[in-house]
């Protein structure tokens, strides 16, 4: 069984995790800022802070803004659940903009109609690996009022160009917080976890506080136990005493911390993302050859690299040197006579595994019953959801493995054999 996505493990990555393993620390020692360090050199941004998971790294983002009650936080009706969710944990409201029918981002142009005066943060989600026109919606968020955070869990290694230059998804002055997912469906892994990358050094601070339940050791951050009013003078020397023990917590935070264990697995995984990402590509482009005159299905507009039309921004932004995660055709199950269901499982019949990604989040049961969202909302994310299904896409796939999936889609059609 091919499934949509997997992790592509080697040797060299369970060495890595072995000398981890074999090491003093088995979390929160020297693995995790290296890899923090390393990171931070793959994508050009001055602040990397590594936690459990992209939902983690998504509710920090929310917390380290200041954001909460009153505030409006827009995403991208074509995501996972944690892009609006995120914003649910500090009692923001979630709303949803609706996306363009091309690359199935982030509409600028319906985020400028749509725009509401109590929206503090809009969250950008880069699906499928395609960047969004982060020039455009920064433009519209900041002259507003509004920060901007870039959802690229998709798009890990990837980036764009714009404004005469080549950026890194993480690396680029039109997002105020990126944040990177390494699940094992993703482009590179830690098993779990996740990733905030910022240039502002009062938020990366902030961050790295809250990741470990507000608690700092470091002496100049020390404000002290009391006060000395209320307190015997006994008391008072016991309790200001500053010893190697010391510690304070500062703040209300999480346990949002992540293991040297899955930083020397994504040191290692790093080093293996250009491979990773070249090989991604090279299936999409078998697959859009396979697939670009079958009548029933479309293929994803996965950029040519020419610039996007032009929009109110002065930037040239053209979508280039792409980190492909899904591959997710478009099916006229109707015109097959077929439901998804029924196309689903002939492929699984033949060992070819697929998914739909993404249900609209303001469809799902507790978003219409806490905000009134209902049907309607966003068209073009509705009628991409009713045709959308990702299929097989990661490194480890062979030729003969491509082969197969390319032969199943198009035995869905009933296209003869000699014609394949």
């Amino acid at each position: 069984m091919l499934p949509y996505g997997r992790h592509s493990i080697n040797e060299s990555d369970v060495d890595a995790v072995v000398r981890a393993l074999c090491s003093d620390f088995l979390t929160c020692g020297p693995e995790v800022e290296l890899f923090e360090r390393e990171f931070a050199a793959r994508v050009g941004a001055k602040h990397v802070v590594a936690v459990c998971n992209a939902t983690a790294a998504l509710h920090l983002a929310m917390k380290v803004l200041g954001i909460g009650h009153g505030d409006r936080v827009v995403t991208s009706s074509n995501t996972f659940l944690a892009s609006a969710n995120a914003a649910a944990y500090v009692g923001a409201t979630p709303d949803f903009i609706d996306i363009d029918p091309e690359f199935h981002n982030l509409d600028p142009r319906k985020l400028e109609s749509h725009w509401k005066p109590d929206t503090k943060v809009v969250v950008a989600v880069d699906y499928a690996g395609v960047p969004c026109n982060m020039p455009e919606i920064a433009r519209i968020a900041r002259s507003r009022g509004a920060y901007v955070i870039e959802d690229a869990c998709h798009g890990i290694g990837g980036g764009f160009e714009a404004d005469g230059k080549s950026w890194k998804l993480g690396g680029h002055p039109w997002a105020d917080i990126s944040t990177f997912s390494f699940h094992p469906v993703k482009t590179m892994t830690t098993g779990e976890g996740g990733i905030l990358v910022t240039d502002n050094d009062e938020w990366a601070a902030k961050a790295r506080l809250l990741r470990a339940h507000g608690v700092t050791r470091n002496p100049s951050d020390f404000v002290g136990l009391v006060d000395g009013t209320n307190h015997t003078s006994v008391c008072n020397s016991q309790l200001s005493e500053v010893g190697p023990w010391y510690y304070e917590m500062q703040d209300l935070g999480f346990n949002f911390r992540i293991t040297d264990l899955q930083c020397a697995l994504g040191r290692s995984q790093l080093q293996r993302l250009p491979e990773f990402i070249s090989r991604r590509q090279e299936i999409a482009q078998q697959y859009n050859e396979a697939f670009a005159s079958l009548e029933f299905l479309t293929i994803p507009s996965l950029a040519s690299g020419d610039p996007l039309p032009a929009t109110s921004s002065d930037f040239n932004f053209s979508l280039v040197d792409l980190s492909l995660h899904l591959y997710t055709v478009q099916i006229d199950f109707a015109r097959l006579g077929k439901t998804r269901t029924e196309v689903m499982q002939e492929l699984r019949d033949q060992g070819v595994g697929s998914q739909v990604l993404y249900i609209p989040v303001y469809l799902q049961p507790w978003y219409r019953r806490t905000f009134g969202y209902a049907p309607g909302k966003c068209p073009n994310a509705e009628a991409f959801y009713a045709r959308a299904l990702s299929l097989p896409l990661y490194p480890s796939m062979t030729d003969q493995d491509v082969q197969r999936v390319i032969d199943s889609v198009r035995d869905l059609g009933g296209i003869p054999a000699a014609v394949k």
